[in-house]
């Protein structure tokens, strides 16, 4: 097996030659960063931690970084404007959790669009446009967007079985994400927004009917399966969700060339890694909620209906905002392009090719 260890040390000894060039040292005091994560102590650990200790690592003294996990300097939601500020170097989160103010935020959670899963996200950030897109976007704001990584979808954790979209309609259901919300609320769910940290009281509480929040793992450590008796799927409003490290434009202009080249490569290995540990997790966390809670599927007549009706959502979000539909236009090809391949394939790997929502319409909203 793998160890986080062999493979950042792995990556680092891939990278440039400046990478395995001998310690330099630095007469000058090193910069030092406060970095701060969406996740909690225990999560952050595993995702976040190993970044921070290969950067630390690869840096060679020129740079130090100190880690705070979730809430630890600023609440989440407010992650993106102390990073803005200046309050705190560099952040590792989804672009909804921290409040991101550009139009990818609700990109945080891929939905159903219905691509593989979170393996197609690298190949749409590395190969059809969409780290150019996020780095486009953050530039606006003053902030430099360096990696993008991605998890499993999300699942409902909730009071009463789901098995339709009749199970559906009237439940309060905590959703992040703007867009995901509109699609719930069209097919007669109701949107609740709120922090994590609330869930759990929430759930117990009977304030909500329902709550979609991470990964099976993640959700697993906040104990949903204590409050609630069914697990719902399939994560039909977030297929995928996305992850990115973003550091503050002038704590990054003060980097040498050489050692904002480290920290890339140091943070793309960590997003990989990140993905691979989560995939794993996930398959572990499904079997632990299926020894507690009963898993519940959607039938398949009600799915065709969430397909077509996010078909709607994505078309209408991408013709209200041309950066929104440059990143659907992003999707949409890749899911043509790779569908003969997909199809080939079947039925023993890559997923489905879904009915998406019409490609001309989109690409003619991105122009």
């Amino acid at each position: 097996m793998t160890t986080r260890r062999k493979f950042l040390k792995g990556a680092a000894v891939a990278g440039p030659a400046t990478l395995a060039a001998p310690s330099i040292l630095h007469a000058q005091e090193p910069i030092r960063w406060r970095f701060q994560t969406y996740a909690g102590s225990a999560l952050g650990e595993e995702v976040t931690k190993p970044a921070i200790d290969a950067i630390n690592a690869a840096a060679q003294g020129e740079l130090e970084i100190e880690l705070f996990y979730a809430d630890q300097i600023v609440p989440t939601g407010e992650l993106f404007q102390a990073l803005q500020r200046g309050t705190i170097d560099g952040v590792h989160s989804d672009d909804d959790s921290m409040a991101s103010p550009t139009p990818v935020r609700s990109f945080g959670g891929y939905f159903p669009l219905a691509t593989k899963h979170a393996l197609d996200v690298p190949v749409l950030f590395n190969q059809y446009g969409l780290t150019e897109i996020w780095a486009e976007e953050y530039a606006k704001v003053g902030v430099k967007h360096i990696s993008a990584g991605s998890w499993d979808p999300c699942h409902f954790a909730t009071k009463d079985p789901i098995n339709s979209l009749a199970d559906l309609q009237g439940k309060r259901l905590r959703v992040s994400g703007l867009e995901q919300g509109r699609l719930l609320n069209k097919l007669g769910g109701s949107q609740v927004s709120m922090a994590g940290g609330e869930i759990y009281q929430s759930l117990e509480r009977g304030v909500i009917d329902g709550a979609e929040f991470s990964t099976p793992n993640v959700d697993w450590s906040g104990g949903f399966q204590q409050v609630t008796g069914f697990w719902a799927t399939p994560g039909w409003h977030q297929s995928a969700s996305v992850f990115g490290v973003m550091i503050n434009k002038a704590s990054w202009d003060a980097l040498s060339a050489e050692t904002q080249e480290k920290l890339q490569i140091a943070a793309d290995a960590t997003m990989l890694w990140s993905l691979a540990f989560t995939e794993r997790r996930a398959n572990d966390a499904y079997k632990q909620f299926g020894e507690v809670n009963e898993i519940t599927r959607m039938d398949d007549e009600s799915l065709a209906k969430i397909q077509e009706t996010a078909n709607e959502v994505i078309e209408e979000v991408a013709c209200e905002n041309p950066t929104s539909a440059k990143v659907y236009l992003s999707q949409l090809e890749y899911l043509a392009d790779y569908s003969s391949w997909r199809s080939a394939s079947a039925p023993f790997n890559l997923g489905r090719n879904p009915d998406g929502p019409d490609l001309e319409k989109i690409r003619a909203c991105a122009e």
